[in-house]
């Protein structure tokens, strides 16, 4: 049975994942640090105080802290995303599915609320969720299951019960640890990622939530 889906947001919802990786390079540049975009992929799904730590222990820098970094990427993602954001395919048909489902919608990301809130004001779905949560309220991010768990707890509704659908194997690594079921829609180039088969499916896009797919995951 199911009685929510939660949805990820950065990659799933919106193709802010470049966005991502151009901030990262570009911020750390900023501070000496040299990562390529290739790089990224290796903290896809973090939090970003996660991912400025990440970088920081393998190339410590000096004169600039990292919640500074941090700070600098959020505003450099926010500006791409007001400028160049848009929903990725499938968005809102998989939205108006569920909903006919009778079952509750939220969201769960590890970016930060404020742009959680210019990302779904941008894409004008924002009336879809019954609650919205980021990870920058838990203790720990992704892959840690407790953003998916508050969610849970938000809509009163047992993890089992729920389905996340995430882009990254952190994201899913987090779902399943949370107990939920989970729906991998990987970004492109990384369908042939071994670690997606950990999610109960894999589709190519939104628009692969269908009554198919629905009766496989009940």
């Amino acid at each position: 049975m199911i009685k929510a889906v939660i949805y990820d947001m950065d990659g799933v919802l919106i193709d802010s994942e470049p966005f991502w990786r151009q901030a990262e390079v570009e911020s750390f540049k900023s501070v000496g640090v040299f990562i390529t975009e290739e790089m990224c992929y290796q903290t896809t799904g973090l939090r970003i105080d996660e991912v400025v730590a990440f970088w920081y222990q393998k190339m410590p820098w000096e004169g600039v802290s990292q919640s500074e970094v941090a700070d600098l990427i959020l505003k450099n993602v926010i500006e791409l995303v007001e400028k160049k954001g848009q929903a990725k395919e499938g968005v809102l048909e998989s939205l108006e599915f569920i909903k006919k489902q009778n079952v509750k919608l939220a969201l769960a990301s590890s970016s930060a609320l404020v742009l959680i809130k210019t990302v779904i004001a941008k894409l004008g779905i924002q009336n879809y969720f019954e609650i919205v949560h980021s990870a920058e309220f838990e203790s720990y991010g992704k892959p840690h299951p407790d953003v998916y768990l508050t969610a849970a707890k938000k809509l009163d509704i047992e993890p089992r019960f729920c389905v996340a659908i995430e882009d990254s194997v952190n994201g899913i690594i987090s779902a399943k640890a949370a107990k939920m079921k989970c729906v991998a829609v990987p970004e492109n180039g990384q369908e042939g990622d071994r670690r997606l088969g950990i999610a109960d499916a894999v589709i190519s896009s939104l628009n692969g939530i269908n009554d198919s797919l629905w009766e496989k995951l009940i």
